[in-house]
């Protein structure tokens, strides 16, 4: 018989808050394609591999390193996720948002999510930070189907998903470290495939600036707790048909870790600034 959803949540918050040390995280950041780098910033990190935590899958992407750091940023406790579980792996959207419904379990009230993803906004090139002030969910899925769990709402309020006072404070450390900061509709899509120059087109006429694999489940998760919310895209290669060139997910890694490190220090002062 399979565990029942609930239990795999406790389980899996017991064995991490046993090895936390008695910290209590108020923050996790999910890290994207090649951009678990960010974890590197956290001081005294603790690394837990997925293998030593229940029901956590391992990834099988390139550039997710299958751990969980926590440690401190900014004088705050900190879960880094190094590795996220895309749909696309064949997952359900369950598991794909089990990692934040752990992070609820443990005290976590803000959520920082990062992505790799394809410029749609001409002008958006590799290279691009892109602050997500909305979102569009075209995988066809949605975490909270079936039963309500419990300590979750049935109906979140979606009006505001990237938390408005958050974007705020990342407008306002990007200008202060004089990083480039743009903002836009980041939508997910299933994958695994790239998408056509066709549906690039598609997306554009439906709003979208960026396109990718993930976040937004985790997001509608996240809400459903009454978790804050602020994500990220590195924009690492212009989307299909934008550019005359074929897409490439080495290259999305290689541009997505020389973005790496502005995010990071974006985020680090976001932290801070909580």
């Amino acid at each position: 018989m399979s565990v029942p959803y609930g239990r795999m949540i406790d389980e899996a918050a017991a064995a991490v808050r046993s090895r936390l040390g008695g910290r209590r995280p108020a923050v996790a950041i999910t890290l994207g394609s090649g951009l678990g780098d960010l974890a590197g910033r956290l001081a005294e990190p603790v690394r837990i591999p997925y293998a030593d935590i229940p029901h956590f899958p391992l990834p099988a992407v390139v550039g997710h390193a299958g751990e969980l750091v926590a440690g401190t940023l900014a004088g705050k406790t900190v879960l880094a996720q190094s590795g996220r579980f895309h749909l696309y792996e064949g997952h359900s959207a369950e598991t794909s948002t089990l990692a934040v419904r752990v992070w609820a379990a443990l005290g976590v009230s803000t959520l920082i999510l990062t992505n790799a993803a394809g410029g749609i906004r001409r002008g958006f090139g590799a290279g691009t930070v892109m602050l997500i002030a909305d979102h569009i969910n075209l995988s066809f899925r949605n975490p909270l189907f079936g039963a309500v769990l419990a300590g979750e709402e049935r109906f979140p309020d979606m009006s505001d998903p990237y938390d408005s006072g958050l974007r705020a404070l990342a407008r306002e450390v990007a200008r202060r470290e004089r990083i480039a900061l743009a903002e836009g509709v980041y939508v997910q899509l299933l994958g695994p495939s790239y998408e056509t120059p066709a549906e690039i087109r598609m997306l554009r006429r439906f709003g979208a600036d960026a396109v990718g694999m993930s976040t937004v489940v985790e997001v509608v998760a996240a809400r459903a707790r009454g978790i804050r919310c602020l994500g990220f895209s590195a924009i690492t290669n212009a989307a299909a048909g934008i550019l005359p060139a074929p897409l490439d997910h080495a290259e999305v890694m290689e541009h997505a870790e020389r973005v790496a490190s502005d995010l990071g220090t974006i985020i680090e002062g976001v932290v801070a600034g909580l």
